[in-house]
């Protein structure tokens, strides 16, 4: 018996065009994991993460150091708390300060680490 299911029904079929912010779930026994994504509090956090990402873009380039692995984690750390909580907290803020002091000269002649710091300065009031 050609085009039935085991069970002796006509195939069924689902068509799903395009999803966004839901979850669902098609056919039998299925489990449904929503993750939740906050994205940007507002356009000054918003505006954080686009340079972050685009000084990781460029850090990646470099040959690795101490001082870029750890600039590179307090990256991550701001660009994580942002995409999941809205707003990276001002602790958080101040390590990628400190980390992007320790690196200097290097982010310093990069157009995203200039933007990065006057996205830090803007949000952390300095």
């Amino acid at each position: 018996m050609t085009g039935q299911n085991p069970d002796g029904q006509p195939p069924r079929t689902v068509h799903i065009g395009s999803v966004t912010g839901s979850a669902f779930a098609v056919g039998d026994h299925n489990t449904v994991t929503q993750h939740q994504y906050a994205g940007p509090a507002d356009e000054t956090q918003a505006e954080l993460l686009r340079a972050v990402r685009e000084l990781r873009a460029d850090l990646a380039r470099f040959t690795p150091s101490d001082t870029t692995e750890v600039l590179d984690a307090e990256l991550v750390s701001v660009s994580d708390e942002i995409e999941t909580a809205g707003a990276a907290e001002p602790g958080r803020l101040a390590r990628l300060q400190r980390a992007l002091d320790a690196a200097g000269a290097l982010a310093g002649s990069l157009a995203s680490g200039v933007a990065v710091a006057e996205a830090l300065a803007a949000l952390l009031g300095g």
